[in-house]
C-alpha cells in the first residue's frame, strides 16, 4: 500500500512536469553527479558491500538499500524545502557546513 501510495503520489507529479517543459535538467545532473560521487565508498554502499557478500540474493539486497537511499534523500528533500522557506540559504548551506565539519571531527577522534 504504501509503495503504491508513494509512487502514485510522484510519478503524476513527474509527468506533469515534464509536459509542461518545467523540469531543470541542469539542476539533475548536478544533483546526481554530486551525490553518486559523494555516495561513492561511503558508509552505506559499503555496508551494502557486506550485505551482498553475505547473501545469495542480489536484488533484495539491492531493492532493500536502494528504497533505504530514496526513503533518506526524500525526507531530505522534504526538509530542504520546508526548512528553506524559514531560513536563508547562505545559512543553511553555512549550517551544512558546519555539520559536515563537526561530524568528521567526531569520526576522527572514534579512532
Amino acid at each position: 500500500m504504501f509503495k503504491k501510495g508513494l509512487i502514485g503520489w510522484i510519478i503524476p507529479r513527474l509527468k506533469q512536469e515534464l509536459k509542461e517543459g518545467k523540469v531543470d535538467w541542469r539542476l539533475f545532473v548536478t544533483v546526481f553527479v554530486t551525490i553518486f560521487l559523494a555516495e561513492l565508498g561511503d558508509k552505506t554502499q559499503l555496508a551494502t558491500f557486506v550485505f551482498a557478500a553475505k547473501s545469495e540474493n542480489f536484488w533484495i539486497v539491492f531493492v532493500g538499500a536502494a528504497f533505504a537511499l530514496i526513503m533518506a534523500t526524500l525526507a531530505g528533500a522534504f526538509l530542504g524545502v520546508y526548512i528553506g522557506k524559514w531560513i536563508p540559504h547562505h545559512f543553511i548551506r553555512i549550517g551544512g557546513g558546519v555539520l559536515f565539519i563537526l561530524m568528521g571531527i567526531l569520526i576522527l577522534l572514534k579512532r
